[in-house]
């Protein structure tokens, strides 16, 4: 059976911060890119966003199964695992707290519903090159930088990208791998350039304060020779 393919994702340069989110959704016949962003948001709001559009323009085509690809576990979590709880107490956690971007989570709550559930939420790895990730990636990250970004919509047939192709990139999924668990790794310190002044912080906290909402550059360093070659770096660019 045909299905509509949809590929969502959301960014925020600061997070909170500058945000943006990207998707495209296709059928056999067509696919449109979708996008746009917020001067200061969190990505976990336009990753909602992302999947809130791409479901509101699925509605509008001839009905069939979705398949929503996100690489993002607190969307799918949220709508097909904690939702039903949120909505039983009111929108209040186990924890007795308020649910966080609660307007959104309704928002795609409804958007779901129009589309009749119909919809398959599938989990795939960012940034290991599965081309449709890649592709709505790109588009929140530029419309998050406030880039100039142009959408395709249109025959399926001059779309360049193959969202068929499913398959990771092996390399990239193994630098993902190797980047994780570097952020695991203990810190020594943390390096910021804020307007291009460079600072060494002890702790993230004092990192995170400096550079929050700000255009800056930041990197945790695990040992004193990488520190050196951070600075070193920042300093040269």
């Amino acid at each position: 059976m045909e299905e509509i393919t949809i590929y969502t994702d959301g960014a925020s340069k600061g997070n909170p911060g500058r945000g943006g989110w990207g998707a495209l959704v296709a059928n056999s016949q067509t696919v449109c890119e979708l996008g746009g962003n917020e001067p200061h948001t969190t990505n976990n709001r336009m990753e909602l966003m992302a999947a809130i559009e791409a479901l509101k323009y699925a509605a509008t085509l001839p009905t069939q199964p979705i398949a929503l690809h996100t690489d993002s576990s607190y969307v799918i979590n949220g709508i097909t695992k904690w939702v039903k709880g949120w909505q039983s107490r009111g929108w209040i956690t186990k924890e007795k707290k308020e649910v966080l971007n609660q307007d959104l989570w309704q928002a795609l709550v409804a958007a779901k519903e129009v589309c009749k559930d119909k919809i398959d939420w599938r989990y795939v790895g960012g940034h290991i090159g599965v081309v449709g990730n890649e592709r709505v990636d790109t588009i929140a990250s530029d419309f998050a930088l406030g880039e100039k970004v142009t959408l395709y919509c249109g025959p399926r047939a001059g779309y360049e990208i193959d969202i068929t192709v499913t398959l990771h990139n092996e390399e990239k999924k193994e630098k993902k791998s190797a980047a994780k668990s570097r952020s695991n790794a203990k810190a020594y310190s943390y390096v910021s350039k804020v307007d291009g002044q460079i600072k060494v912080h002890k702790t993230w906290s004092e990192c995170e304060a400096r550079v929050r909402g700000k255009q800056a550059r930041f990197k945790k360093a695990t040992s004193v020779a990488e520190e050196v070659a951070i600075i070193k770096d920042f300093s040269t660019r």
